[in-house]
């Protein structure tokens, strides 16, 4: 009898094993998904220029944040799908990068000081070799302009 419950536990303890890496795997991917555990400090940003574009029912909205050193520059192009006109606003302003977190200011707009800057707490991460700044506020997703460009070219 002692035999057959050690013989139970010893095989218990290998599926348990076996379903902890799958289970371990689950949990990373999903770590990945939310940006959670990453060390990406040694990812360079610098002249990188990330993408984010909103379909709306009248308009068509592309943004852009362009990273050079501290400085960035954040554009904003609407694109009236009534009218097939396009507006753009260009601010820059400067970073500000701890670990995986970038905070924007962008206080210009079009080479003139505004009184409220346009800030943005981003969330660098990376998933399927491909970086994304999320959102904190708002979980938008800015895809690295460079890895989408693959992307599309792979295709």
């Amino acid at each position: 009898m002692r035999k057959f419950l050690i013989g139970i536990l010893f095989f218990g303890t290998l599926g348990l094993k076996a379903q902890y890496g799958s289970l371990n795997a689950i949990l990373k991917r999903l770590e990945e998904r939310q940006g959670i555990n990453q060390h990406l400090e040694n990812v360079n940003v610098d002249n990188k220029k990330f993408v984010f574009i909103k379909d709306e029912a009248d308009h068509t909205e592309r943004d852009f944040i362009v990273i050079k050193g501290n400085n960035s520059t954040y554009v904003e192009v609407f694109d009236d799908k009534a009218t097939g006109e396009s507006t753009s606003n260009v601010f820059t302003g400067d970073i500000v990068r701890k670990k995986n977190i970038i905070s924007l200011r962008a206080d210009m707009l079009e080479g003139k000081k505004i009184p409220i800057p346009v800030t943005k707490t981003l969330l660098l991460t990376k998933q399927d070799d491909i970086l994304y700044l999320i959102d904190v506020n708002t979980r938008d997703r800015w895809i690295d302009e460079e890895s989408y460009s693959k992307t599309k070219k792979a295709k």
